[in-house]
């Protein structure tokens, strides 16, 4: 069955079904800053610890190198040449303490939303466990 794409969380499957994908926008940017509030790392490991956070699987490694190389320019993390792990070097990346404030930024708001999503389903289920004919017109 061929499924049309439509606006970027939703798509129709048929009549009647839809398929929904209910995600966080840049997802990626605060993982990558929580992983490397966990440790240093470089951008392989990055990559492989990812997949299991984000429900796409696959990391795209040239987008993932695009974002830390803006979040070096910003101050956010910082990087160095690393000859500490076998092959040949490898650039090391690190959160600042700048990047240690955005990382509690962007958990205080996935917070807040996760604290939307919670009231949306409380009233969810309260309109949906009612029947039809008791919900307002």
């Amino acid at each position: 069955m061929k499924v049309d794409r439509q606006p970027r969380c939703r798509c129709r499957l048929g009549p009647g079904g839809f398929q929904v994908r209910a995600r966080v926008e840049r997802f990626v940017e605060p993982a990558v800053l929580l992983l490397l509030a966990e440790g240093p790392s470089h951008g392989y490991d990055l990559a492989d610890t990812l997949e299991g956070l984000l429900e796409e699987g696959r990391v795209d490694f040239g987008n993932l190198y695009r974002l830390l190389r803006s979040l070096e320019a910003e101050g956010i993390v910082a990087s160095s040449w690393s000859d500490e792990v076998p092959g040949p070097l490898k650039r090391t990346y690190e959160l600042t303490d700048e990047g240690t404030v955005l990382l509690a930024t962007w958990a205080e708001s996935l917070r807040v939303g996760q604290e939307r999503v919670a009231a949306f389903l409380q009233r969810y289920r309260a309109v949906t466990s009612k029947p039809r004919e008791a919900r307002k017109p």
